[in-house]
C-alpha cells in the first residue's frame, strides 16, 4: 500500500463528541496499522462559532484518549499550516485559477433572490438547485461589476446532467446523479471559502490519501469529486463511517446520556476503556474478543470490515469495559484515580497521610467490583459515613420490632462496649456467644446485628465493612466515622425511644 496519510479535521465550534473521537480513533488506528501519518488539521474558517477554548479543548481530549497526531498544530509538518484560518491566501491562488479556466464564476444573487428562486423550483421541480443564470456573465464583467462594489459569491461550474460514481471502502460502489448538485459555492460573497472547497484544496496538498469520516458527510463527496476534477487533482479513497446512534435510533445525543469526551473523562470514565469501546462501535475484531488494548486494536483494526449498519452506543456496555480496564490496574494507581472524586465529595483530607492512602486502598479493593465508574466511588463509599437510625425504613424498622432482635442488640451491645479496636474475628466470636446465650440464631441473630450497624437489612458484606469503618473512624477525616460501638449504642437508643413518625416531629 503507498504510504497512508489520514487526517482528522474537526472545527472547534464545541465540546468533542464521542461521534467525532471514534472518526478520529477509526483514522488513528489505520494510521498506526499501516505504518502511516495522523494528522490534526484545524477547520476554523466558521469565524462566528469557532473560538480558541474549543481548540485546546479539542486537543486535551484527544491526548487524554490517547490519540497522538504526526503532524498538526504544536507539532508542525513539512504540510502546515494545519489551521484553515492561516490558509486562506492558498485558497485565494486556487479560486482565481478555476475563475481564469472558467471551471468557476461569479454569482452576484441576492439571498432574497436565492431564497426566492429555491422555493420556486422546489413548487416546480420538488428539488431546490440553483438555476446557474449567473454562470451566464463574461469573466471580465464580473470583474467590472466587482470592481464597482457589488457583492459576489464563487460557484463551480457543474454539469447538469450524468452520473457520478465512486468506490466507498466501507459502502461499496456509489452513484450520485449530477442532475440533483447544482453549481456549489465554492466561495462565500463575505470572502470566505466553503467547506468543500477548502476540504479539497487541504487534503490534495497534505497528501491525504484515504478520508475516513461519518456518513453525515457522505452528500459532500461528490461535490468534493468534481472539485478535485476543475483542479485536475486526484481524489483520495473515501470510507465513510456510520452514524452513532442511542438504544432507540435516534442520533445519540444528551438525552441519553453523556455524549462529550470531556464529560465521559469527568464522569470517571478510564480513557484505554473508552479507547477499547470506541473501536467497537461499527467493528469487531476476530474471535469477538471485546477486551483489548490499543496494541492489539491496531494490530486487529481491518477498516474493510467496518460495517454499514449504525453502531448503537450502548452505556452499559461501556460500563462493563470501564471494570474489566480498571481491573488491570493496581490498587495504588487506582485509589490515586478515585481520590480526587472522593475528596471533592469532603470525604476524603486535602493533606494525605500514608494511613490515609492505606484505608483509601482498602476502600477501592472492596467496592471497585460495585462501581461502574471512577466517579461512583463516593456514592459507594457514602454507606461508611452515613448512619441515621431515625431514617430507616418501615421495613427495616419492623424486623427490629421482634423479641429476638431487642435482646441481640442488647447483648452485642454490652459485649462491644469499651472495646477500643473491634475486628470482624471479635464479631464472629461474639456473635457464637450471643447464639448460646439467647438460643437465637439464622436471621433472626444475624439482620439485628447487621442492620444495628449499618441501617440497612442487606448490602456490603460485614467483613469487609466492620474493618473499613473501624480503621476510617480512627482517622483524621473531614466527615467523622462512627465504630462500630457508637453505631450499637445509637441503634440501641433510637429503638427504646417511641418511634415518631417524620411529619409528627
Amino acid at each position: 500500500m503507498e504510504n497512508v496519510r489520514v487526517r482528522f479535521a474537526p472545527s472547534p465550534t464545541g465540546l468533542l463528541h464521542v461521534g467525532n473521537a471514534r472518526t478520529a480513533l477509526f483514522n488513528w488506528l489505520f494510521a498506526r496499522q499501516q505504518k502511516g501519518t495522523f494528522i490534526l488539521r484545524i477547520e476554523d474558517t466558521d469565524i462566528e462559532r469557532s473560538a480558541l477554548e474549543y481548540e485546546e479543548k479539542l486537543k486535551e481530549d484527544l491526548r487524554w484518549l490517547g490519540l497522538v497526531w504526526d503532524e498538526g498544530p504544536e507539532v508542525g509538518g513539512s504540510f502546515g499550516p494545519y489551521r484553515q484560518s492561516l490558509r486562506l491566501g492558498i485558497y485565494q491562488d486556487h479560486t482565481q485559477r478555476l475563475l481564469e479556466e472558467g471551471k468557476a464564476y461569479h454569482c452576484f444573487c441576492s439571498p432574497e433572490d436565492l431564497d426566492r428562486e429555491r422555493k420556486e423550483a422546489q413548487e416546480r421541480d420538488g428539488v431546490a438547485i440553483y438555476s446557474g443564470k449567473c454562470a451566464k456573465v463574461p469573466y471580465e464583467d464580473a470583474q467590472q461589476r466587482l470592481h464597482d462594489g457589488e457583492i459576489a459569491s464563487v460557484r463551480l461550474r457543474t454539469p447538469d446532467r450524468g452520473e457520478l460514481a465512486f468506490q466507498d471502502l466501507v459502502r461499496g460502489e456509489l452513484e450520485f446523479d449530477l442532475g440533483l448538485i447544482g453549481d456549489s459555492i465554492i466561495v462565500r460573497s463575505n470572502g470566505l471559502p466553503a467547506y468543500n472547497f477548502v476540504v479539497v484544496v487541504d487534503d490534495s496538498l497534505m497528501e491525504i490519501t484515504h478520508v475516513i469520516r461519518g456518513e453525515d458527510h457522505l452528500s459532500n463527496t461528490p461535490r468534493q469529486i468534481l472539485l478535485y476534477r476543475a483542479l485536475s487533482l486526484i481524489p483520495p479513497q473515501f470510507a465513510h463511517l456510520s452514524m452513532v446512534m442511542g438504544k432507540d435510533n435516534a442520533r445519540l445525543s444528551k438525552r441519553h446520556g453523556a455524549t462529550a469526551v470531556d464529560q465521559f473523562q469527568k464522569d470517571g470514565i478510564l480513557a484505554p476503556a473508552l479507547f477499547n469501546y470506541l473501536s467497537l462501535l461499527g467493528w469487531a475484531p476476530p474471535e469477538d474478543k471485546e477486551i483489548l488494548s490499543q496494541e492489539e486494536l491496531v494490530r486487529f483494526f481491518n477498516l474493510k470490515k467496518v460495517s454499514r449498519s449504525a453502531a448503537i452506543f450502548d452505556y452499559d456496555k461501556l460500563y462493563w469495559i470501564n471494570r474489566q480496564h480498571a481491573r488491570t490496574l493496581s490498587v495504588r494507581k487506582m485509589a490515586e484515580m478515585v481520590y480526587p472524586y472522593m475528596k471533592a465529595e469532603g470525604l476524603l483530607p486535602g493533606d494525605m497521610t500514608a494511613a490515609h492512602w492505606d484505608w483509601l486502598e482498602k476502600v477501592v479493593r472492596t467496592f471497585i467490583e460495585r462501581v461502574d465508574t471512577l466517579a461512583d466511588f463516593p456514592s459507594r463509599a457514602a454507606m461508611l459515613f452515613e448512619y441515621s437510625p431515625k431514617e430507616m425504613s418501615e421495613e427495616t424498622r419492623k424486623e427490629m420490632e421482634g423479641e429476638c432482635a431487642s435482646t441481640v442488640i442488647d447483648r452485642f451491645e454490652q459485649k462491644i462496649k469499651g472495646i477500643e479496636q473491634f475486628d470482624y474475628d471479635q464479631f464472629v466470636i461474639f456473635t457464637q456467644e450471643i447464639k448460646q446465650e439467647t438460643g437465637c440464631k439464622g436471621k433472626d441473630l444475624y439482620h439485628p446485628l447487621r442492620i444495628a450497624l449499618t441501617t440497612q437489612s442487606s448490602g456490603l458484606d460485614l467483613d469487609k465493612f466492620i474493618p473499613l469503618v473501624e480503621e476510617g473512624a480512627r482517622l483524621d477525616l473531614p466527615r467523622s466515622l462512627l465504630t462500630c460501638s457508637q453505631r450499637v449504642s445509637e441503634m440501641s437508643g433510637c429503638l427504646k425511644r417511641p418511634h415518631v413518625q417524620p411529619n409528627e416531629e
